[in-house]
C-alpha cells in the first residue's frame, strides 16, 4: 500500500481542526493573554481572528489545489525547489522539542488528576499520553476524526455552560476604549496568542486523506477557524469577569478553577477528563501531521526505507512510532529542565509563524488573480506577527538557517529521489 486512505469527511474535518485550534490553547492562552493585556485582550482576539482569516483562506486555496501529506513543505517544493522543501519539512519537525512536549505536559497535568496514587506522577502521565497518541494514530484517521468531533462538541458545551452559570451579560462584553499605550500590550499578547491558531499548517498535511479535498478541505478550514475564534473570545469574557488569571501556575489551571467556582468541587473530575481530551485532541493532529510529513519525505526521497511504508490501515505506522520516540525523549528533557509553558510557547510560535510565512510566500508564487493578492496580504500579516514575537523569533531563524545549509554537499552523499505523482 503506497497511498493514504481517503477517510476524512467534511464534518470530521471541521471537528479535527476546531479541536486542534482549541485544544491546549483554550486551557491556558486566554488566561495568559488576560495577564498581559487585561481587558484589551478582547481586542487582541478580534485582531488575531481578522488577521488569521486571509491566512486561512490562502491555506484553503493551497490545500484545494495541492492536496498532499507533505503540507507546507510540498507547497514550497511546488513554488521553489526540493532543497527548500526539505528545510521547511525539518523546520516543522523542529517544533517537537519545544512545542509538542509543552502541549503533552498540559494534557498530562489533567490526566494526572485522574490517575491512582501509585502512578500519579507528571512523567508517568506524559508517557501514558504518548502511548495513547500512538494507539489512536495507528487506528486510522476515521476513528481519530470521530473522537475529535465528540471532543469538539464537549468543549462548546463547557463554554456555553460557563456563560449560562456565570450569568454573562452585555456589560461583560463591552470592549474597552483603545489607547496608544494599549497597542503595546495587545502586540505582546498577540505574540503568545498566535499559538491558538497554529494547527492550520498541520491540517494541511491531512488534505490528501479527504474524500473530496477540492470541496471539503477549504470549507473545513474556514468553519473550523470561525468556531475556534468565537470560542476563544467567549472564554476570555468569562476569564476576565472572574479574574481567572494572574500567574504562570494559575493561568494553566484557570478553566478548572472557573468550573469549581461556578459548579462546585463535584465537577472537578469531569473538567479534568474534558481538559485531557481537549489537549489530547490538539496534540493528536500534530502527531498525525508530523508522521505524515516524515512519511511523505521518505516516500519521495527514501522510497525503500521503513519510514516510507504504510500499515494495512493505510497509516504511516513506522513514522508514527519514530515521532513517538522523539516525543518521549523530549518529554523527559522538558520535565528535567523545569522551564515554564510560556517560554516553550514563544519558541514554538516562532517556528509556526515562520512556517506560515513560507507557506504564504509559496502561495504568492503559485496562485493567480485574487488568490495571489490574498496571499500577499497574508504574507504581510505573517511578517507583522513574526515581529511581535521579539526575541523568540531568533530560535526559528537559527534553526531554519542551519537546516538550509548544504549538508548533502558537505557529506558527499547522494540520495535516491523519485518524482512525485
Amino acid at each position: 500500500m503506497s497511498e493514504l486512505r481517503k477517510d476524512i469527511t467534511l464534518i470530521s474535518g471541521i471537528g479535527q481542526l476546531s479541536t486542534t485550534l482549541l485544544g491546549t490553547g483554550l486551557f491556558m492562552v486566554p488566561a495568559i493573554a488576560a495577564g498581559i493585556a487585561g481587558h484589551f485582550s478582547l481586542w487582541a482576539w478580534l485582531i488575531l481572528f481578522v488577521a488569521i482569516c486571509p491566512i486561512a483562506l490562502t491555506f484553503a486555496q493551497l490545500g484545494k489545489r495541492y492536496p498532499n501529506a507533505g503540507g507546507t513543505a510540498y507547497f514550497v517544493r511546488q513554488a521553489f525547489n526540493k532543497r527548500l522543501e526539505k528545510s521547511v519539512a525539518w523546520l516543522f519537525v523542529s517544533v517537537i522539542p519545544v512545542g509538542v512536549p509543552a502541549a503533552i505536559a498540559l494534557a498530562a497535568g489533567f490526566l494526572q488528576q485522574l490517575l491512582p496514587q501509585p502512578i500519579n506522577s507528571a512523567l508517568v502521565a506524559q508517557i501514558i499520553t504518548v502511548g495513547l497518541l500512538v494507539a489512536v494514530n495507528l487506528a486510522g484517521t476515521k476513528s481519530s476524526g470521530r473522537l475529535q468531533t465528540v471532543i469538539a462538541l464537549s468543549i462548546f458545551a463547557l463554554i456555553a455552560s460557563f456563560w449560562w452559570q456565570g450569568s454573562i451579560g452585555t456589560s461583560d462584553m463591552v470592549m474597552p476604549e483603545l489607547t496608544q499605550e494599549s497597542l503595546w500590550s495587545i502586540g505582546a499578547a498577540l505574540g503568545v496568542m498566535f499559538w491558538c491558531f497554529v494547527g492550520i499548517e498541520a491540517f494541511a498535511h491531512m488534505g490528501e486523506e479527504f474524500k473530496n479535498p477540492q470541496r471539503d478541505f477549504p470549507i473545513a478550514i474556514l468553519i473550523g477557524c470561525f468556531i475556534a475564534g468565537a470560542t476563544y473570545w467567549a472564554c476570555s469574557v468569562v476569564i476576565l469577569k472572574y479574574h481567572a488569571y494572574g500567574s504562570a501556575s494559575f493561568d494553566s489551571a484557570s478553566i478548572p478553577w472557573l468550573s469549581e467556582q461556578l459548579f462546585g468541587e463535584k465537577f472537578k473530575l469531569l473538567i479534568s477528563g474534558l481538559g485531557f481530551a481537549a489537549c489530547f485532541a490538539s496534540v493528536n493532529l500534530y502527531t498525525q501531521s508530523l508522521s505524515r510529513m516524515v512519511w511523505a519525505q521518505a516516500r519521495d526521497y527514501r522510497p525503500n526505507s521503513a519510514l516510507a511504508r504504510l500499515s494495512i490501515r493505510g497509516v504511516p505506522a513506522n513514522a508514527t512510532i519514530a515521532i513517538a520516540v522523539v516525543l518521549l525523549i523530549s518529554c523527559v528533557i522538558g520535565e528535567i529542565s523545569g522551564l515554564d509553558l510560556e517560554f516553550f510557547l514563544k519558541l514554538a510560535n516562532g517556528i509556526f509563524v515562520l512556517v506560515y510565512l513560507l507557506a504564504m510566500l509559496s502561495a504568492f508564487k503559485l496562485l493567480t488573480g485574487a488568490g495571489r493578492w490574498l496571499a500577499a496580504v497574508s504574507l504581510l500579516l505573517c511578517v507583522l506577527v513574526f515581529a511581535c514575537l521579539g526575541w523568540s523569533m531568533l530560535y526559528a531563524l537559527c534553526v531554519f538557517g542551519l537546516l538550509s545549509l548544504p549538508w548533502q554537499k558537505y557529506s558527499g552523499k547522494k540520495e535516491t529521489q523519485i518524482e512525485p505523482n
